[in-house]
């Protein structure tokens, strides 16, 4: 007899041998035992999940003539018929080859006819979603008032594929992928059953790139079969898949944290030199690091299963790494991922992903570029204690330290930047910008922080923001920054929901300039009252002094 897959040779007989999909056999169990069987069922999951195989046992379940709990006893001749794929009351149809509308005509037509020798006539139709439209509709039809003697199981992949009067007419079970330990135990059970050794952590590997699919599981440890019939190995496993040992990506990963880029490089070649799929490659090591993620924040979860593809270098990684710099090579990977589908050159990718990887974060590397700032705000910070101290003490400030915080004459004012957001300015505009103003901090780089800690603000119109610097050597820094002023105009943005404008003053200058702009300005004109005591111009007047008929406003 011809050699037969392992997926064949082991598919589930009955509902109890089905892996990994508990509440859909129990359900379908219950039903049959009590007779509430539905006329149309639509099972959904991905590839290799069972649900052609579950299709199959629930139409002997049907028939059969002994059912036990629910369960068909496969000895009774219409079992064995249909395990022999000879009842002709059990029509198995393959929707991608069979999708027009004729086919389904067919199946309505002889669909009415009684079972030949079975109790109930039950068509499995496979990758339903691959019927065209009129086939849909020719089938909603029988759908909709079946024959009583008819049941129709559905299958497919992509459920969004299928109208949504089909899936209102059926009953819906949707199979969910198989864990790796679900999918380790059936394997061990099948080479147990043949009499073949195996390592624990070669069935690991399998499982892992079966990615949740039992038939893509059992015909990957075929081919690993292939490589030696006595034994399964890791060796072969890692060869069959285009995976790399747990060692190696250890090894890799510890190159990486102590940024030797060039010992890095050399373990990636030889990866790659050895036949491990580049793509496959990139899979393994995101997966190594999400291990490495979870383990810092909860070690427990971290199971068994996943804790047979630790190696020697897994725990003091833990320790190396931080967790930004975590997600920071897991986005650097994801990119190169995409990028590898686009390429016929993936080790140049590979190696420049390498590169980035070796690289301290931008983070890590900003703070000792920028000492002279940090020693600036760390001046700035215990200036400020000083003063604080002295207040407190009921001491005035020195002399010295009033004149230190004046404004240099050639500081320049930018009226034209200012004026317009004063013209807006509302106290609501203002308070909303100050409830944000941390969330704005808290997403700059740490020397930025460090300057803008020291400013506030002051005024806000829809448009724009005016900020108060109590030093002006930090405005001058500020203004010649670019990317400073670039990302506090973008994430001001960000927060407020709409572009807005920020221009910097220096704090004893503030008063000055909007006593200026008051008197450049003025008040609104005498026909409009209402409006002239909602200006931002006579607000601040009226606030003052009261809104009493002896003030008198007049313009310029």
């Amino acid at each position: 007899m011809a050699y037969q897959a392992l997926y064949r040779v082991f598919r589930p007989q009955q509902f109890k041998d089905v892996i990994g999909q508990d509440a859909i056999t129990t359900t379908l169990k219950n039903a049959l035992i009590e007779h509430q069987t539905s006329h149309a069922y639509l099972f959904c999951g991905p590839r290799g999940t069972g649900k052609t195989s579950v299709a199959k046992i629930l139409a002997k379940a049907l028939n059969c003539r002994h059912l036990t709990d629910g369960e068909p006893d496969n000895t009774c001749d219409l079992c064995v018929a249909i395990n022999n794929g000879s009842l002709t009351d059990v029509i198995e149809i393959d929707a991608a080859s069979n999708n027009g509308v004729d086919e389904i005509r067919d199946i309505r037509d002889k669909a009415k006819y009684a079972p030949t020798e079975g109790t109930v006539k039950v068509y499995i139709i496979d990758e339903v979603h691959m019927l065209s439209t009129g086939a849909f509709n020719a089938l909603l039809k029988t759908l909709e008032e079946p024959p009583a003697h008819v049941v129709f199981i559905l299958a497919t992949t992509e459920p969004q594929k299928i109208p949504a009067t089909i899936i209102s007419r059926t009953q819906r079970f949707d199979f969910r992928r198989i864990t790796s330990a679900d999918i380790v135990k059936r394997m061990q059970f099948i080479l147990d059953d043949k009499q073949i050794t195996y390592d624990d952590q070669a069935l690991m590997v399998i499982a892992k790139a079966a990615e949740g699919g039992m038939r893509d599981a059992l015909s990957i440890l075929d081919q690993v079969l292939a490589f030696g019939q006595d034994h399964v190995t890791v060796d072969n496993a890692l060869d069959v898949t285009g995976g790399a040992a747990a060692a190696q990506l250890g090894e890799y990963l510890q190159h990486v944290a102590a940024h030797d880029t060039a010992a890095a490089l050399t373990t990636i070649e030889q990866l790659l030199a050895s036949g491990k799929d580049a793509g496959h490659l990139i899979d393994d090591l995101i997966g190594y690091l999400r291990d490495l993620l979870v383990y810092q924040q909860a070690p427990a979860l971290v199971n068994d299963t996943a804790s047979a593809l630790q190696d020697a270098h897994f725990k003091g990684l833990t320790e190396q790494f931080q967790p930004a710099q975590l997600y920071h090579m897991i986005a650097v990977l994801n990119t190169t991922q995409g990028q590898l589908r686009l390429t016929n050159s993936p080790a140049l990718y590979l190696e420049v992903a390498t590169v980035q990887l070796g690289q301290p974060l931008a983070e890590q590397a900003a703070p000792a570029e920028s000492a002279e700032v940090k020693q600036l705000a760390q001046t700035v910070a215990k200036l400020q204690k000083a003063l604080a101290t002295l207040e407190q003490s009921g001491i005035p400030a020195p002399a010295p330290a009033k004149a230190a915080a004046k404004p240099r004459k050639g500081l320049k004012i930018h009226k034209e930047q200012i004026y317009p957001i004063l013209g807006a300015a509302t106290k609501k505009d203002l308070e909303a910008v100050k409830d944000v103003w941390p969330d704005l901090l808290s997403m700059l780089s740490v020397p930025d922080q460090a300057m803008m800690k020291i400013s506030k603000p002051v005024a806000a119109s829809p448009g724009g923001v005016i900020v108060s610097f109590a030093y002006d050597i930090l405005i001058e820094r500020a203004n010649g920054d670019t990317a400073l002023m670039t990302g506090l105009a973008a994430n001001l943005s960000k927060l407020m929901g709409g572009p807005r404008q920020v221009v910097l003053v220096q704090e004893q200058q503030w008063p000055q300039v909007r006593k200026q702009y008051l008197i450049e300005h003025g008040a609104p004109k005498p026909a409009q009252p209402k409006a002239a005591e909602e200006s931002p111009v006579v607000k601040p007047i009226t606030d003052l002094f009261g809104k009493e008929p002896n003030i008198e406003v007049k313009n310029d």
